[in-house]
This record gives C-alpha cells, structure tokens and sequence, in this order.
C-alpha cells in the first residue's frame, strides 16, 4: 500500500513544524505563566522559573534529518495487509511504536483495526476468542519482554485450544541501539524464548524482505492443522530505519497449505470395522471448521446411523444421533470405538478416582477396536504435558479429521448393503428413544432447586434460553433446553484451563460476531473476571455488544472442592476450605465494576423471579448495540 507523495511530504512538514512550534511555544508559554502569577500566589508560592537560554543554531537544521517520508514499518504494515487481518490487539509499547503508529496513519486504522486492551494476556484471548468464529488468525501486538511475559499464560492458553493466534513481538536487537535506561529491561537477545515450548513456530526477520517472508511463512504455519500460535518479532530499528526513495520489496502470496487427510487404505479399513460393527460409538472432539463441514458431519453420522458423544459443538445438539448424554454407557458397550480430535481419549475410555492411592479402570470391552483420527499426532512438543495420556489404538490415522470425514463418507456408504442399512434403521429408532428418555431425566434433575436462591445454574440457563430463542444468537450457555442446530451458534472456546481467559476470549467471539449483527450471550465466571476486568473497558470502547450474565458464587469453588477433599482426606473437617478460596467480605459488586466501565448493568439478583424482567431489558440493550451484564448470584455448582 502506498500513500500519494503530497500526504507523505505533508506528514514530513508536520513534524517538521511541531518541533519548531514546540520551541515557541515554550518561549511563549513562559510570558503567560508570569501572567498567571499572581493569581497562583493567592493559594501557593509559584517556583521560581529560570531563564529560557537562546537557541544557539536554528533548531530546523536538526530537527529535518529526524523525519522520514516511508519507514520499515510502513513496509510492515503493506505486509500485515496482504494477510487479511481485520484487527490487531495490543496494550501499547515502545518497542513497536513505529509499527503502532503506522498502522493507524499510513495503514488508516483499517484492516487491521487497533483494538485496545488493558492488558497483554487480554489481547491473546480475545484473539483466541475471534479466532474460535473466524475461523482464521488475529493478531496481537506485544511489548518486548515485559509484554510477552504478560501475554505468555494468554499464548499458552491458545497453545492448549489449538488457536491461531499471530503475535508480533517488539525488541530491540542491537545494544547501540537502546536507549539509556529502561530499554535495556524491555530487550532480549532471543525475545521468543520464554514461549517457544507452546508456540508452533517463530522467527526474527533481519531485514524488510525476511520479514515479508516470515510473516507469510508463519500464516501458514498457524492454520496448517494442527492450528497453533506464532510468534514474528519485530526489530525496533528495523521498524524505525527509513527506506529508500525507490526501493520495493517484495511479499510472497499467501497460498494456504492443504490440510492432511487420512490415506486412503487406511480410510477402508476404518470404514470396514464401522459398517461391520453391532454398537459403534463416535467420540468427536473439534472436528467441524464450518457450517458446511457440519452437515458432511451429519452425513458421516447418519450413513452409520451411529451414536456421537459430542464434546465440540460437531452435531445439532437436538439430532437423535447425539447421545452426549448417555456417553459413558455406550463407551461401555461398545465393540468399535472412534475418536475424532478427542484432545484425552485415555480419560474419556476411563474411569478414575482421585484418592490417596490415585486408581483408573477401562470401561471399554476388552476386545472392542479403537480407531482415531487426529491432528494431535501431527506435532507435539516435550516440556509442557498438554497432550494426555497415550491411549491403545488398533488403528492410527495422523489426519484432519474434517477433511478426512467425506471419503470415510463414501467408503461406508459403498460398503453398506441393504441388511445393514435396517439394522442401522433399527439402531436409529432405538438411539431416537433412548436420547429422549436422557433428555427427560436431565429435565428432572434441573428442577431441583429451581426456585432456590442463590440461583441454581439450570434456572439460570432457561431463563436466558427463554429470553434469546427468537434472536439470531450465538455463544450460549448450554443445558438441555438450548436447541444448537447452527455451527456458528457453539463457540469452541478450548483453552489449558488457565483462569482469566473466559472473559477477554468472550469479547473476542463477540467482536467476530459484531458484522453479522448477532446476539452474542455468555456466561461469565466471577473468579475469571477478577483476573483482567479491564476487557469490560475494551468492550465498551469498542461498541461490541453482548449479553454477559455472571456466574457468580463469590468463590474459587473449584478450589474449595478440593480443600474439602483434602481436609476430608486428613480428617480435619471443612470448615476452613474457605480460606483462601471465596470472594467474600467484601462481596464484589459486578454490576457497578461493568457500569464503571460503560456497561449497561443490573445486579446483584439473588432471586430467580426477577431473571425474566432483567433479561428482557439487558436483551433490548445489547441490541442497540451495546454491552450488557446482570451479576446473578448462583449457587456454587
């Protein structure tokens, strides 16, 4: 992208006359402090202000070698162009100040626009969150190393959830190049280091065409299943050094890699065992990309007329073949077993119990075949264990399961002959009733409790259902009354589990959800929240709008559970798992934390009559446009 030569020349007389200009305005400033003095000595003794010395030379020989009309970051910003990015998301800092300011004035604050946070682990989440309804990378800009130190539980939590998220990290490289002082601390020699254990790829260009290619390079390797975070660092001399008048460089095209697909002998004999099988069972963990993806999905499903525990969001949550609910029994009964991206299949084929004397049992049949497809044996890394136990498999595909699903597809459908296709009939009728019956003892279990306060979570989830099934929502809070039948309706929000990432990866899905005009719900934990409630500020400064209803039991309670189980394990009783645990004394009043930062909010509400009313208001708000949270007080679980 390139500017006009009278934009560039008018930029260049501007700084050249805001120094000049500072110069008298000094000098002018002093005449009206004198002015001013004797109104300020009626309150307090002015300072003395000592003589403004006389320029020596004209101030203008100096300050016109300090402009530049094109400089690398120009260059930098035509590069993050060609990628497509919409936004960028940073807490500001010096060491990419040249990148930050070209980005808004040379590259116009468009494509990508700058989305500002108050903290870096905010800016990875929220691009994690964009990320998990694009489908495609966001970039995020971080401040050297005290910035990427802040971002790095955020790139870690991408890292876990399998997110692309693209960073570009400022530094300064070169020691003659720092300035005095506090510079030196926000430099490295080999900045990416300290997460280069959960990143997929990084690199520190030397020049503006290494940093063309690295970026594209890094694209690529980002949404390259598995889809991981990247790290490009951007040198802060390079950003700021100018370019030659006549120079060009050139930016490769950014051509994206096919995904890896199952081979396809392999693929037969999968398709063999499945068509074969008397109960097989799909476990399917982030599979479907896409809306069309999820009805090959439905296809996939339907050719076999097989059960699906669905931990992704891969299957319309109301399909007779979704049998979620009743997983670990048909796990149990199973004579073939096929796991889709399932991120732990050792925990979902075990039991275990967490006891002094830690203990696991196999529910599966000894004899029953385990088939996977999975990117997750595509790459792995050794220092950080996020990838599981190792699970026996009788066969191994190190595939995209989303690509591979249509000629698995076919293959079952060319193996299947009329007999089987009425026993896949019957197996659909018997699948049909057994899912209703599971919904319908879900629907008993949620009503106990139900006029209770605090509010019990399943009240809590139909009364927020009740409020946005007419609305072209998304996000949601799940239970068995939501009916997700869109896949854009799930966001896949995976994450190493790491607190203070639900609500700034919120924002994110919302702000992907902004140009499609839906209503974006979410349910936000208390704890989570606490970590980085900056994000409201963004969202509101932004206008994205979405409806956020606390789950708010004023504790950590995960972590109380686990002191109970430890004061219970050492026979001490439970009455201290509190300490430590609970957000109490003060209680922490959500509504006026989000009105303080320009939501709209009410709360708290402890009582589950006055949900409908509130929800209906807060509803009428987010679809004007702006954001909107009820603090509703809930029971702990």
């Amino acid at each position: 992208m390139k500017k006009s030569e009278k934009s560039l020349v008018d930029r260049r007389k501007f700084l050249k006359g805001a120094a000049v200009g500072g110069v008298a305005t000094l000098v002018a400033s002093s005449g009206a402090a004198r002015g001013q003095q004797s109104l300020v000595a009626r309150s307090a003794p002015a300072p003395a202000i000592p003589p403004i010395p006389r320029p020596e030379a004209d101030p203008t020989a100096e300050v016109s070698v300090l402009t530049a009309d094109r400089t690398g970051s120009d260059f930098m910003v035509d590069v993050i162009k060609s990628l497509g990015f919409e936004y960028v998301a940073a807490n500001p800092g010096s060491s990419f100040r040249a990148l930050h300011e070209s980005l808004v004035n040379y590259g116009g604050n468009k494509n990508p626009e700058f989305i500002t946070c108050c903290h870096e682990e905010s800016s990875v989440a929220l691009a994690q969150g964009y990320s998990a309804v694009e489908g495609k990378p966001m970039m995020v800009m971080a401040h050297s190393t005290v910035g990427l130190q802040h971002a790095s539980m955020g790139i870690y939590n991408a890292w876990a959830g399998r997110a692309p998220v693209f960073i570009v990290l400022g530094n300064t490289v070169d020691a003659a190049e720092r300035r005095p002082g506090v510079e030196w601390d926000h430099s490295a020699q080999d900045a990416a280091a300290m997460v280069r254990d959960y990143t997929k790829w990084d690199d520190v260009p030397a020049s503006l065409p290494h940093f063309a290619e690295s970026a594209v390079r890094a694209y690529r390797i980002a949404v390259t299943p598995p889809r991981e975070p990247v790290v490009l660092v951007a040198d802060s001399t390079l950003q700021e050094s100018p370019i030659q008048q006549n120079a060009s460089f050139h930016i490769p095209k950014l051509v994206l890699d096919a995904a890896p697909q199952g081979d396809s002998g392999s693929v037969a004999e999968a398709a063999k065992l499945l068509v074969e099988a008397d109960n097989p069972v799909v476990i399917a963990g982030h599979v479907v990309r896409s809306q069309t993806s999820m009805q090959q999905f439905i296809e996939f499903a339907e050719a076999l007329q097989i059960p699906v525990i669905d931990q992704g969001g891969n299957l319309p949550s109301r399909h007779p073949l979704n049998q979620s609910l009743g997983g670990r029994g048909l796990i149990a009964n199973a004579d073939v077993i096929l796991g889709l991206n399932v991120e732990d299949l050792w925990g979902a084929l075990h039991n275990y119990r967490d006891q002094l004397h830690r203990s696991y049992q196999s529910i599966t049949r000894t004899n029953a075949k385990l088939i996977t497809i999975t990117t997750g044996d595509l790459y792995l890394k050794s220092n950080y264990q996020d990838f599981q136990r190792l699970q026996d498999v009788d066969l191994a595909m190190a595939a995209d399961p989303e690509v591979t699903l249509p000629s698995l597809t076919e293959a079952i459908k060319r193996l299947t002959t009329d007999d089987r296709k009425r026993m896949f009939q019957d197996r659909s009728a018997k699948l049909a009733a057994a899912g209703q019956k599971a919904a319908e003892r879900a629907r008993v279990d949620a009503s106990y409790g139900w006029d209770a306060s605090p509010i019990s979570i399943p009240r809590l989830s139909a009364e927020v259902w009740a409020a946005v099934k007419t609305e072209d929502w998304a996000g949601g809070i799940g239970g068995v009354e939501w009916n997700y039948d869109r896949y854009y309706q799930r966001t896949r929000l995976w994450s190493a589990a790491g607190v203070g990432f639900q609500a700034p990866a919120a924002v994110g899905a919302a702000l992907a959800q902004r140009k499609n005009g839906r209503l974006y719900v979410h349910q936000q934990n208390d704890g989570d929240l606490m970590y980085a409630p900056g994000v409201l500020w963004t969202a509101a400064h932004h206008r994205i709008p979405m409806l956020w209803v606390m789950h708010n039991n004023r504790a950590y309670h995960q972590e109380v559970m686990h002191l109970q189980r430890m004061a219970n394990r050492h026979q001490r009783g439970i009455e201290s798992a509190g300490i430590g645990t609970t957000l109490l004394d003060p209680n922490i009043d959500y509504a006026k934390l989000a009105q303080s930062m320009g939501w709209y909010a009410e709360g708290p509400i402890s009582d589950p009559k006055d949900l409908g009313p509130a929800l209906r208001r807060a509803v009428d708000v987010v679809k004007r446009g702006q954001p909107a949270l009820l603090d509703t007080v809930t029971q702990p679980r």
